[in-house]
C-alpha cells in the first residue's frame, strides 16, 4: 500500500484548509456563510471516501472506522446546529460568548485532529511492520 501519497494528500488538503481559513478571516458573514456550506460538504464528502477505503479492509478496521465515522458525524451535527443557531441569534453578546465556543469548539476539532494523524502514524507503522513480518516469515518457509 502507498502510504507516502496517502499522507501527500492529506497534506495537501491541510494546506488548502489553511488557506481557505486566512481568506475566511476576511469575508463577509454571507461570504463565510457560502464557505462553511461548502466546508460542510466537503467534510460529508471526505468521510463517504475514507468509509470507501475502510470497506476494502478487514471487520476490525471497518467496526473502527463506524466508531469514528459515527463520532464524526454526531460532531458535525453539533456543529451546524451551533452554526444555525448563531445564525438565528442577533445579541451581540451572546455573539461574543458563541463565538468563544465556537472557537473552543474549533480548537477541540484541531486536537482531534491531531490525534488522529498520529493514531494514522501508529496505524501505518502497525502496517508496515506487520507486512515486513509476513514477507520474513514467508522467506524463512522457502
Amino acid at each position: 500500500m502507498d502510504f507516502n501519497a496517502r499522507i501527500d494528500d492529506l497534506q495537501e488538503r491541510v494546506t488548502e484548509i489553511k488557506t481557505s481559513v486566512n481568506a475566511a478571516a476576511t469575508e463577509t458573514h454571507q461570504q463565510l456563510q457560502q464557505r462553511i456550506d461548502q466546508a460542510n460538504a466537503d467534510a460529508d464528502k471526505a468521510l463517504d471516501e475514507a468509509k470507501q477505503h475502510v470497506d476494502a479492509g478487514a471487520d476490525k478496521a471497518r467496526d473502527s472506522w463506524e466508531r469514528a465515522r459515527a463520532d464524526a458525524q454526531a460532531k458535525m451535527a453539533v456543529l451546524k446546529a451551533k452554526a444555525q443557531r448563531r445564525r438565528d441569534k442577533v445579541d451581540a453578546d451572546f455573539a461574543a460568548s458563541d463565538a468563544d465556543w465556537a472557537e473552543a469548539d474549533a480548537s477541540a476539532a484541531i486536537d482531534y485532529a491531531d490525534w488522529a494523524v498520529e493514531n494514522a502514524r501508529l496505524a501505518i507503522l502497525d502496517a508496515i511492520d506487520a507486512r515486513i513480518t509476513a514477507n520474513e516469515l514467508a522467506s524463512a518457509l522457502v
